[in-house]
């Protein structure tokens, strides 16, 4: 049921607007005591202009995590796993933070609007899947 949920909702994404280019994530600890639970991501928005990829993928640091984040025209082929999830205001400044937002509170990005994640090195897939499903994402295990 989940395989024919998600495949409807990516045929329904390719029938809207193009996909938008991507953004490719590498992500490192400054300290051998913090692990990322993300080490090589790359995400996508669907049913969004092109464009708005480009704040939300310039380089960022977080404390104790290095984000190396550069544009990329599509995801590479090769993931362990996948996450579509709805896209809010929220998830535009922090991919992370997918499905948080409450109904009535929701900004205004079309209600159709998704991001999707791939999942290339994640020393923790299962964290990785369960924050997917917390956040409305729909999971997939390449």
């Amino acid at each position: 049921m989940r395989t024919i949920l998600l495949f409807s909702l990516l045929v329904g994404l390719a029938g809207g607007q193009a996909q938008a280019a991507s953004c490719d994530v590498v992500t490192q600890s400054s300290s051998e005591s913090v692990k990322p639970v993300q080490g090589h991501t790359c995400y996508s928005f669907g049913n969004m202009p092109a464009e708005a990829i480009a704040w939300p993928c310039s380089n960022q640091s977080k404390e104790m995590l290095n984000s190396r984040k550069r544009p990329v025209e599509r995801c590479a082929d090769g993931s362990v796993g996948s996450c579509i999830a709805p896209l809010t205001q929220e998830t535009l400044a922090n991919p992370d933070a997918a499905g948080r937002d409450e109904p009535a509170t929701r900004p205004a990005v079309p209600k159709e609007a998704r991001i999707i994640t791939y999942y290339y090195d994640t020393p923790s897939l299962g964290q990785a899947r369960s924050d997917c499903q917390r956040n409305d994402g729909i999971w997939q295990t390449h």
